[in-house]
Formats: C-alpha cells, structure tokens, sequence
C-alpha cells in the first residue's frame, strides 16, 4: 500500500483520559509515518496537543460529543450514543475516511461497534480478538481472547485461519505453528468442541497445524498460534497479566531481604528491566479484532502513551501489508470446509 494509513484514534477512552492517548497516538505518527485522526471533544484534544507542542505532525481533530461510560451496555452505546467517540471513530471506518481504530475505552463497546459498524469480512462467521503473549523465544498470537465465549467447531477453525494470516503479516512468521489449546497433547484429547475443530484444522489449505497443546505450552516459544474459545482465551490473557503482575513485585520482595539480596539486585538492575519491558502488555499495544471490514484494536484500559503508540503503529502495518485483503483469502480458500461442518 502506497498510500499513508490513516488511524481513527478514540480519545476519550482509557483509565487515563486525552492526555495518554493523544500523546502515543501523535508520537506514532511521527514515528511510523501514518496519519492519525484523533476522536473526542475539541477543547480537551487542542490542550494536549498544545502542552505537546505538536506541529509537524500528520493528525486531525474529529470533534465527538458523547463518551461510553464502563458500566454501559455495549448494545445501549450502539443505539443510544451515536455521536460517542467509539462510534464516530468506527463510522470514519466504514465512510472509508480512515483504515482502522484504536481504542483503550469500553473493550465491549469497541468489539460491538467493530462488527456492527464495520460488518464482517466475506466467509468470516465470527470476528475474533487476538493477544499476543511473550514466549521464552517470540511472541505467541493468541485467538480469541473474549470476542466470542460461545464457539462452534467452525468458528475455531476459522479462527486459527486468522491467527495464522496475523502471525505471518504483522510478526513475520514464514509458516507459523497453529495449535488448539485443549487439556493433552495427544490427538482425541479435549471436548468434542475441541476435537471437531482439530479435524478440520487438519484438513485446512496452506496451515501448518500442529496439533494439540497444553497450557504449560504456551510460553515455551515453540508453537506461534493458540486457538481456543474466547471464555478461555479470556482467562488465559488474564492469567497471564495477573502472574506477570505478581513475578515482578515477588522479584522486587527478593531483593529487599537483605543486603546480599540488594546487591544482586544493583548488579541486575538492567536485566530485569529488559524482563520486566518483554513481560509488559504496553509493548504489544493491543487485541485486534481480526475478521471485519476494517480493523479495530481494543487496548487495554490502563494503556500509558507507550501501548497507545504500539498499538496505533500496529494497525498502521496491518493496512500496509494489506492483512484484511489476506483474511479474507484464506477464509475464502477454506469456505467449503466451513460449509461442510456448519451443515452438520
């Protein structure tokens, strides 16, 4: 793609209000040369941009009245909020006046507005939120993490379509490894869910299946998509940040208990802050929902300016490497197979 992509950017979502946001997203496109169009009220965007001193930048103000409160429900924002930051960013979408959204506000609201606004993908049954997890070697694409609790076979199958088309585009992966999570390794193991998914993963065109894998698999580096169902993949990415969480403060307690302890912690100061960066979800930005018409990221709601600025330059790839046009590709390629088990 030739053209600069161009991000909506939600401003008003997040624990932290515009100054976070507003502050990634510009840095983003200075950096990463696309073009950001920053969501939400004037007033409060023009403060940070100046208190930035931002000039040489390729950004846009796209006034939105409303806001999405946390404790709305996602089907209230669609028909009630029309003019919330959420909506007007993802209607920038679907007039084709950007390429994609981020957001770090309400994730259900994001995820509501994402398919509905923007529709699906031709073939795609259900768009899917994928996380990528840190690995002893490279990071993990994990598929789904909460779009979609309740699966069908078919919609694991296509979900490890996408994570694959995700894997190879945004993180260079040449034939990346897809597995299915479930509670063995060995081929029968897991619920019939589980175990019709992995028969027509099998038979997928151009997937480098794998097989089955456990939980302790995950974080070992050697397989580079887990698909699984969004109520687990949900638990697993919680999990996750919660025992990253915990390693760290548990390491800092380590080093507190005594003299000895504190100097091995001086002398390794700068190894585990290089641990403590490959651990943080700010270094990945985002969850993308693979699948629609577009792309929307759901970031985190205590995103700082660092996974803002990640997550806007990841959906600045995605447009460059022309992703969408990828899915749908693959998903296409592999309709019959869909067909074959939704008819079952």
């Amino acid at each position: 793609m030739s053209e600069r992509p161009v991000i909506a950017v939600d401003v008003m979502g997040g624990d932290f209000g515009p100054s976070v946001v507003v502050e990634g997203a510009v840095t983003a496109a200075r950096l990463h040369d696309v073009h950001v169009q920053l969501v939400g009220d004037t007033g409060k965007i023009e403060d940070e941009l100046q208190r930035l001193g931002v000039q040489d930048v390729f950004c846009n103000i796209i006034h939105a009245d409303d806001v999405v409160h946390m404790n709305e429900k996602p089907s209230d924002v669609l028909r009630r909020k029309k003019n919330a930051s959420i909506q007007v960013a993802c209607r920038l979408v679907k007039d084709g006046a950007a390429h994609a959204v981020v957001s770090a506000g309400h994730s259900g609201a994001t995820v509501a507005c994402g398919m509905f606004i923007l529709g699906r993908l031709p073939g795609v049954e259900r768009p899917a939120l994928v996380a990528m997890l840190p690995t002893e070697k490279k990071p993990v694409v994990v598929v789904d993490v909460g779009a979609n609790v309740d699966c069908r076979p078919y919609h694991l199958f296509q979900f490890g379509l996408m994570g694959d088309a995700f894997a190879r585009d945004i993180l260079g992966y040449a034939a990346p490894r897809v597995c299915i999570l479930s509670i063995g390794e060995e081929e029968g193991k897991g619920n019939s869910q589980v175990k019709e998914a992995y028969e027509l993963l099998k038979l997928a065109q151009n997937l480098n299946f794998v097989g089955n894998a456990e939980g302790r698999d995950i974080f070992v580096g050697d397989i580079d998509v887990v698909v699984c169902d969004g109520f687990v993949g949900n638990v697993v990415i919680k999990m996750s940040e919660g025992l990253a969480t915990s390693l760290t403060r548990m390491i800092k307690g380590v080093f507190k208990t005594g003299l000895l302890p504190a100097l091995g912690g001086l002398l390794t100061r700068k190894a585990f802050r290089r641990f403590v960066r490959t651990i943080d979800y700010a270094e990945y930005g985002g969850a993308p929902l693979l699948g629609l018409q577009g792309l929307a990221i759901v970031c985190h709601g205590r995103s700082n300016a660092c996974a803002m600025g990640n997550a806007v330059k990841m959906a600045g790839a995605y447009v460059r490497k022309g992703t969408s046009a990828r899915l749908a590709e693959i998903i296409l390629a592999n309709e019959e197979l869909t067909r074959f088990s939704r008819a079952i």
